[in-house]
């Protein structure tokens, strides 16, 4: 069993990663969702970053029967307390998101919707040595109104991932779990390979468990 965490409490995002990362899968892998049992709706600032750490380590006894783990918010909170907890591979939305867009030693850019979080993204960029990182271009507006509406928040994303592409970023990846809907309707037209974190970490997670050659 893969467990899907999502570390916000929105159990209506959980349920949309949940059908996303199954469609990646297929029918033959079972992946369960877990919700963060406190914390924040929607993780805007580092602050509610540093508290989503905090709930996704306290969702470690629940964890017993999974063979691997996925942390579905674009910070990757709690990712290496849970692998010393856990001792199975735990995989983050943005660690593989970033080593997927990085292939071939190609420049890219996040884009998110949550400018609070650019320093977080760059350290992470910089700590798992992605130096052809280019930076992170956020949407304009309050991330919370957006995420109310899929169409305005498509519209962001994709003007901010135009912003990108002029700067020169030969991918993108869109930061965010509860974002992966909107980054599943933006890879059709995007002039750049357009990353989306969250197949791209279940994919890593069952290389790492040896099931690799999903698309």
């Amino acid at each position: 069993m893969i467990a899907l965490i999502n570390p916000n409490t929105s159990t209506a995002t959980t349920a949309a990663m949940l059908r996303i990362a199954r469609e990646t899968a297929g029918p033959d892998v079972d992946i369960r969702g877990f919700t963060a049992p406190f914390g924040a709706s929607l993780i805007t600032n580092p602050q509610a970053l540093a508290e989503a750490e905090q709930a996704v380590i306290a969702l470690a006894p629940e964890l017993s029967q999974a063979s691997a783990v996925i942390i579905a918010a674009f910070g990757d909170p709690g990712l290496n307390a849970l692998s010393a907890r856990l001792h199975v591979p735990v995989t983050g939305i943005a660690e593989a998101g970033m080593q997927e867009a990085a292939e071939g030693k190609r420049t890219f850019a996040v884009v998110t919707t949550t400018p609070d979080l650019v320093d977080p993204i760059a350290e992470m960029a910089s700590r798992n040595g992605h130096a052809t990182f280019i930076g992170t271009w956020t949407t304009k507006g309050d991330p919370v109104r957006l995420m109310s509406n899929a169409s305005d928040l498509r519209d962001a994303l994709a003007e901010a991932c135009a912003r990108a592409v002029r700067a020169g970023a030969g991918a993108i990846v869109i930061g965010g779990g509860p974002l992966a809907q909107a980054a599943r309707g933006l890879s059709a037209t995007s002039p750049v390979p357009l990353i989306e974190p969250l197949p791209a970490a279940v994919r890593l997670s069952l290389t790492h468990l040896g099931q690799g050659g999903v698309q």
